[in-house]
């Protein structure tokens, strides 16, 4: 497939999400929500082979795009699958989904408290067995050393954003909540700037 072409049919996809299409954990038969959609960089490839992709996002003109762009891609396309919403409130029933995919999203909680609101969201709106992935700012390859602590979880980064960061008491939470892991945890430290974690995991209960 020439360079175009597979621009065209994958967008500008999260590298680490187009590994797990590629893997084949997310299926045309499953209802994958994209949690804090923006303008639908990661929802591309799904609204051009037919997914039942939905996404929410806060910004009401992010949706608009996401809506067009849709439209464009897919002229079947239920544009209402794109819905304006927080992760601390989406706009769905419990248990609609089969997977949820967050892509540097969560790394804007406010703090801690809510941060777990997110992910207590997340896991009501995923089914039994549904999956979850997701990439954000962590905390374990010593890029704290070089940050200030602002607080509740939060981070002044030496790239000079300043983010939640994951931590390992995080992670134990992740796990009560009622999350297992199904791959075993990366991280990339990008250029001692800051730090990326991505992760995929299964809700068990």
């Amino acid at each position: 497939m020439e360079i175009n072409s597979l621009n065209r049919l994958l967008g500008n996809v999260d590298i680490y999400l187009l590994d797990q299409i590629l893997k084949g954990r997310l299926t045309k038969e499953m209802k994958i929500l994209d949690a804090g959609c923006g303008e639908g960089r990661n929802t591309v490839y799904f609204v051009n082979q037919g997914y039942q992709i939905f996404g929410i996002d806060p910004n009401e003109t992010a949706i608009q795009y996401c809506r067009y762009q849709a439209k464009s891609l897919n002229s079947n396309f239920d544009t209402h699958r794109f819905q304006v919403g927080k992760l601390e409130e989406v706009p769905f029933h419990t248990g609609a989904f089969d997977a949820v995919i967050c892509s540097a999203v969560l790394h804007f909680a406010h703090d801690v408290d809510n941060f777990r609101k997110m992910i207590s969201e997340i896991h009501r709106v995923l089914k039994p067995g549904g999956i979850f992935w997701f990439r954000m700012c962590t905390g374990f390859g010593g890029v704290l050393e070089q940050s200030k602590s602002l607080g509740s979880g939060r981070f002044h980064l030496p790239d000079g954003s300043e983010r939640f960061v994951l931590s390992s008491s995080d992670v134990d939470n992740l796990e009560k909540i009622g999350f297992k892991f199904l791959e075993t945890p990366k991280t990339v430290l990008v250029l001692g700037q800051r730090e990326m974690g991505v992760f995929l995991m299964e809700k068990v209960q």
